[in-house]
């Protein structure tokens, strides 16, 4: 009797841990993305649900950089071959804090801002406002193409020997799937 019931207990815990690990994964998404053409070039907006686990809040709380970064992806679909792909760039986010002097610090291409807490730095990177991700005359005119983005915390750019500890944590595997997105450039002439 209580084989049949430890048998049981491991069949359900087998089928439901993958579905909590699925959803997990779900919790982080990229919920909105607008393209748009200005005159010093193609800006992206977007809003990004993340959430950091226990394991990312006591080390970012610790002192150690998180590093955050927004993958775009522009393909034009062809239909005699396969997508050209047109574009690929990143913007990469650094969220340190001094324990020092007890401020938060949200890094972003060369500009560094003090922000109140943890949570304030995530705000940045989730709520993405204005990013010139494109040159104005990347995309041909009257022509439309496919996007994609996606937020992940970048390993990569910590220290060689908490490289390996991340890459073998499930902890540390936090990314968004990919958002689709469309680009619809306006002809020659027409106004945007």
């Amino acid at each position: 009797m209580l084989r049949c019931l430890v048998a049981r207990l491991l069949i359900l815990i087998t089928l439901w841990a993958p579905g909590a690990a699925a959803l997990a994964q779900q919790a982080s998404v990229v919920e909105a993305i607008t393209a748009t053409r200005h005159d010093d070039g193609w800006r992206l907006d977007a809003d990004i649900s993340v959430e950091l686990n226990e394991q990312l809040r006591n080390a970012a709380e610790r002192g150690l950089p998180l590093y955050f970064s927004a993958d775009v992806v522009v393909n034009q679909p062809r239909w005699w071959w396969f997508d050209e792909q047109v574009l690929a760039t990143e913007r990469l986010w650094s969220i340190s804090y001094n324990a020092l002097i007890r401020q938060w610090r949200v890094s972003a291409g060369g500009l560094a801002l003090p922000v109140a807490s943890l949570d304030e730095a995530l705000a940045l990177v989730r709520h993405i406002r204005g990013w010139t991700f494109a040159a104005p005359d990347a995309f041909a005119p009257g022509e439309r193409y496919q996007g994609q983005l996606r937020l992940r915390l970048d390993v990569t750019q910590l220290s060689r020997p908490l490289q390996v500890n991340a890459i073998n944590s499930s902890a540390w595997a936090l990314s968004t799937p990919w958002k689709s997105f469309v680009i619809d450039v306006p002809e020659r002439g027409a106004t945007p």
